[in-house]
């Protein structure tokens, strides 16, 4: 199993008008976030049917995987990555985890970082110290700060809300809409273990909140709730 075998894989399954429909999706264009990401036109499923061929596959190669320059390769190496998370023993895991942090950079795109930063950042650090996701918040990286609160499904999954509360907090002045949508995101998570926790974190902040991030805080909500929050 070689990176160069996975990509020739992905690519019998290209669809350039998927591809060209990926890149506006992504946002490649000039000064946009996801600027200069190439595309084969793999559907998620198709690209998930590839990794799961290629399971075994070693960091050397998805170390190329994650330099590649098509947006595919990426998302396979990052399945990859966390199927292996998954079955490793603490030993293992921890490699993973050392070699998902030293590989950052080929992690660029929203969706690279939501199918991966929880099932390894955040389930590797369920019982350890968390300071490496602070550290990740103040990257001037978008992609890094993302993981960083992304990675705290993990924790409201076993209802351990902390950092999710004082990430969103950190990030409340926040520039980016895909900051705001990933906290609004893991603040509606929250909601759903404990729901006071996500209004008192509204009722505190709601001066400040950002509204695309109450927007997606608040969809669990009641009717009534949703209405006086938007209102405020």
């Amino acid at each position: 199993m070689t990176a160069e075998k996975v990509k020739q894989q992905l690519f019998t399954f290209g669809n350039p008008e998927k591809a060209e429909h990926s890149k506006y999706f992504f946002k490649t264009g000039k000064g946009q976030y996801g600027e200069g990401d190439k595309f084969i036109g793999t559907t998620v499923p198709e690209s998930r049917s590839v990794a799961k061929a290629n399971k075994n596959l070693t960091f050397d190669e998805l170390k190329k995987l994650l330099n590649d320059e098509y947006h595919e390769c990426r998302f396979c190496a990052l399945i990859i990555l966390v199927e292996q998370f998954k079955k490793a023993d603490d030993a293992k895991r921890k490699e993973i985890f050392d070699f998902y942090l030293a590989n950052t950079h080929g992690i660029n795109n929203w969706d690279l970082v939501d199918v991966s930063a929880y099932n390894i950042m955040g389930e590797w650090l369920l019982d350890k110290d968390r300071s490496v996701l602070y550290q990740l918040s103040e990257s001037e990286n978008l992609w890094e700060q993302r993981i960083s609160i992304v990675s705290t499904l993990a924790f409201i999954r076993k209802n351990d809300l902390k950092d999710t509360l004082k990430l969103s907090e950190k990030f409340l002045s926040h520039h980016h809409d895909l900051m705001h949508k990933a906290c609004g995101w893991m603040l509606r998570e929250a909601g759903k273990r404990d729901e006071k926790t996500l209004t008192d974190f509204l009722d505190k902040h709601y001066r400040k909140i950002p509204r695309t991030m109450l927007r997606y805080a608040i969809e669990r909500l009641s009717p009534e709730q949703r209405e006086i929050y938007m209102q405020k």
